[in-house]
């Protein structure tokens, strides 16, 4: 089966808490009346380059949660099914894959690392061609079946709330999330905020093919039968255009301290 360790080994921001949050259970009446129990999940989604990886490691540490980047353990699966050469129109392979995969976070650095088979991917993952293939893998049924089961397992070993990034987290995995964000930005701050990043690591690119790139992923996980990326109908819908991540994660704190949906502990 697919394994991914690291979660319970994850190291929060030294600054205090300002809001005391619940750490790990809330209870939710179903449709029938029903008292439901629910890991505390705070789900963020959103397009490339809205920033929610970085603010949603940032909120995590503000309020003591664990963190989970889904996007990286697709790209993972994508990362793997190219150096095996496994096509991606087929699903019983990619199962497969995904059945035989090892993957760690070391949650000591920051951000978190991720190791495939003890292989630091960290860096391999993170560029243009990783990016249009981990969309592609994600929008098999199989692949997103087996990512969807592990991401709901992950919350039963926590012993805090979790902050979850990805493009469904609201709207497929984590449907009962306490709170729940759609981030993003215009095309054009995406890009320019992708291509700082590539720069950093050493990486060249026009800044216009970045954001043609980016536009065709925008397209693809948009439109996309299997969970696109859409808002969630409880989502709070924010624009970081021309924010910054501190005001962002200071927005969202605002946002969940000021809601009815917060109980002190």
């Amino acid at each position: 089966m697919l394994v991914v360790w690291g979660m319970e080994r994850a190291v929060y921001f030294s600054s205090p808490l300002r809001y005391k949050f619940e750490p790990l259970i809330w209870i939710k009446n179903d449709r029938k009346g029903n008292q439901m129990r629910h890991a505390n999940v705070i789900a963020i989604d959103g397009p490339a380059g809205s920033g929610k990886s970085t603010v949603s490691r940032r909120l995590a540490g503000r309020i003591g949660y664990a963190y989970l980047d889904t996007g990286a353990m697709y790209r993972a699966v994508a990362l793997a099914a190219k150096r095996r050469e496994i096509p991606f129109n087929n699903g019983r392979k990619l199962a497969q894959l995904c059945g035989d995969l090892n993957l760690r976070f070391e949650s000591e650095h920051n951000p978190p690392r991720l190791l495939m088979e003890n292989e630091d991917i960290s860096e391999k993952i993170r560029n243009p061609e990783i990016d249009m293939l981990s969309s592609n893998v994600s929008a098999v049924k199989e692949v997103r079946e087996a990512m969807c089961d592990l991401q709901r397992k992950m919350t039963l070993d926590l012993k805090t709330g979790l902050v979850a990034e990805g493009r469904d987290m609201g709207t497929v995995v984590f449907p009962n999330a306490r709170f729940k964000f759609l981030l993003t930005a215009s095309l054009e701050e995406r890009a320019s905020r992708r291509h700082k990043e590539l720069l950093a690591r050493g990486k060249t690119m026009e800044e216009s093919t970045v954001m043609n790139r980016m536009k065709d992923r925008d397209h693809q996980d948009e439109n996309r039968t299997l969970a696109p990326l859409k808002p969630a109908r409880d989502a709070l819908i924010l624009d970081s255009t021309g924010m910054g991540i501190d005001d962002v994660v200071e927005y969202m704190m605002n946002h969940m301290e000021n809601s009815p949906l917060l109980r002190s502990i």
